[in-house]
């Protein structure tokens, strides 16, 4: 993508924001207006992911190494990211506190929560010498400095905490173990933006000009926030209005990571779409939130001008009026989770005949004797190591379809325990036994069908709201073949569209695999079912193995990238707030 607004280059769809995906910046309210595109461009054609949170790490010392001979220990602690080649990236450090063994450090450490990854910390912590205290911290070699001790941990241990901090001991480089007692450091995350204030705004235009020869013009808006720099950064748009010179758009959402702050100057921008690409501008404004919120409430309009060619600003006769201003919270997925609410995992396996002899090295189900993975357990493995974090009690569904039971019966939906009464398994490695020890029992059969494995997964989430649980469900579904119930998992899907559930599928082999990309909806178009009706909110995410074998891109990462918008799409729409306010009712069975 070349800039910020390439995507007017192209139809009235790149103006809109219906078909953008929900983020923690833009994901859709109960407010009945849809998310904002323009955020989702910005930050993409920056390389940047709005999903991705900034996280600020507090840390404390206690009962440290005391290194010094006449005083206590000066110590200073480090962060690193252990990288997945094993590497250690340094991301930042604390300031040195003299003479103490309880630090409580004031300089925060930043870094980037990304819900889709492992994200292991290792935590060093040093006795700075004296004769280096007047070299800034950052300029330190930590070679030149006394090791206090080290601990680690992953992020999302830390962020599913209700406190948000997590105690960790402290041992030597070797590893725990050993009786020396080297202290202890906890851990503190909280995310670092300014404000969770939202503001709803519902804008009206008067009387605009007509750029349009044979018709009205068809406007939008779009609204940018004013840099340090001078330049401006596009935060929203709204959707085009056809041949209307008096238009009313949809809400949009303003929160405070946009707009800064309310006395921050605004530029609204009102232009008229040509398909074309070159959208020609009626007329501008500049406004602050807080002169937004003045327009509604004393029920005026201001003008629009347009600066000629030599610089003079003429005043139009059309105006813009603010209908609705709403100022509110809105809560981020970490919010939810750190409050107590859980994803639980759940995994089915295709077992059908497409997949070959288990026994023979072509098949997607041989199990290597050297301990290579193949891309079922590469999947279980991968999606399960970053969700195992999000649930308590690590006990999880599994399932496999397509495959001939010991007892003659073909099964679409049966335990990989082998217990008809038992579907759950303990934790990843249950999984991976259960998985196994399946192939050895269940013959490779057919057809492909996801129906029942979807109507299951849907029970259990169901059956979740009636005992008022704060659980989201996450189903994986690994398979190697072409659908043949279509439109009955179409149905399934729709059905549990209402639920919190969603649905992850990992395509393996070579088949042709279009019919899933019709399953998740990135396209816009919500999945139908045979009656008519109409997806509430998309819950599916694909992605083919060896798409994701040709780049850098992670299996998880591809999958797991759309799921904390997938959740709180959910339930922003019910209005479901996180557990921990006081007097918020936060039941995921909540309703409008």
């Amino acid at each position: 993508m070349g800039g910020c607004f390439s995507d007017l280059e192209g139809g009235k769809e790149g103006i809109g924001g219906e078909q953008a995906r929900p983020t923690e910046l833009n994901a859709p309210t109960n407010s009945g207006g849809g998310p904002n595109d323009a955020v989702d461009l910005f930050y993409r054609s920056r390389s940047l992911l709005p999903l991705f949170t900034q996280l600020e790490l507090s840390l404390v010392g206690s009962n440290l190494r005391d290194r010094d001979i006449t005083s206590k220990s000066d110590p200073m602690a480090v962060v690193f990211l252990k990288k997945s080649d094993g590497r250690l990236e340094e991301v930042g450090r604390t300031e040195v506190i003299l003479n103490t063994l309880n630090p409580t450090w004031i300089s925060k450490v930043t870094v980037t929560y990304q819900f889709e990854i492992v994200q292991p910390l290792i935590f060093h912590l040093y006795d700075v010498d004296t004769k280096y205290h007047h070299i800034p911290v950052k300029m330190l070699n930590l070679k030149d400095q006394d090791f206090l001790g080290e601990s680690s941990c992953v992020l999302s241990e830390i962020v599913t905490k209700q406190s948000r901090s997590l105690t960790l001991n402290l041992h030597n480089k070797d590893g725990p173990g050993g009786s020396r007692n080297l202290g202890s450091l906890t851990v503190h995350a909280e995310e670092s933006i300014a404000s969770r204030s939202v503001v709803d705004v519902v804008f009206r235009c008067t009387n605009l000009d007509n750029k349009d020869l044979f018709s009205k013009s068809d406007p939008f808006l779009r609204i940018s926030r004013i840099v340090e720099s001078g330049g401006s950064v596009p935060i929203c748009k709204t959707e085009v209005m056809d041949n209307n010179l008096n238009p009313i758009w949809k809400p949009l959402s303003l929160n405070m990571q946009q707009f800064g702050s309310k006395d921050n100057p605004l530029i609204i921008e009102c232009f008229d779409f040509n398909s074309n690409g070159n959208h020609v501008l009626i007329g501008k404004l500049q406004k602050s939130v807080a002169q937004l919120e003045k327009l509604y409430q004393e029920r005026t309009g201001v003008n629009f001008v347009l600066t000629s060619n030599s610089g003079h600003e003429k005043v139009l006769k059309g105006q813009l009026f603010v209908d609705r201003f709403h100022e509110k919270e809105q809560f981020s997925f970490l919010d939810y989770i750190s409050s107590g609410f859980e994803l639980n995992f759940m995994v089915a396996v295709d077992f059908t005949a497409s997949n070959k002899n288990p026994r023979q090295p072509d098949s997607l189900h041989y199990i290597d004797p050297s301990g290579r993975l193949n891309s079922y357990q590469r999947a279980i493995i991968e999606v399960g190591e970053v969700i195992q974090f999000y649930d308590t009690d690590k006990r999880f569904p599994a399932w496999g379809f397509g495959g001939r039971k010991p007892d003659g019966t073909v099964s679409h939906c049966f335990n990989l325990s082998g217990n008809e009464t038992e579907f759950e398994v303990g934790g990843i490695e249950g999984i991976m036994t259960a998985y196994a020890s399946a192939l050895r029992n269940v013959s490779l059969s057919g057809p492909t069908l996801f129906g029942q494995v979807v109507d299951r997964a849907a029970q259990i989430a169901g059956h979740s709201l009636s005992y008022q649980e704060n659980k989201y469900y996450v189903l994986l579904i690994i398979t190697d073949g072409v659908l043949s119930d279509l439109q009955e998992t179409k149905n399934a899907l729709v059905k549990a569209s209402d639920l919190p559930l969603s649905v992850l599928i990992v395509g393996v082999g070579d088949a042709d695999f279009s019919q899933m990309e019709i399953l998740d909806a990135d396209n816009g178009n919500r999945l139908e079912s045979s009656t008519g009706r109409m997806a509430t909110r998309d819950i599916v995410q694909f992605v083919p193995m060896r798409e994701v074998q040709r780049g850098e891109v992670s299996v998880v990462q591809a999958l797991l990238e759309e799921l904390p918008g997938q959740f709180l799409s959910y339930v922003r729409s019910r209005d479901i707030k996180p557990c921990n306010l006081p007097g918020a009712h936060a039941s995921l069975s909540k309703s409008n």
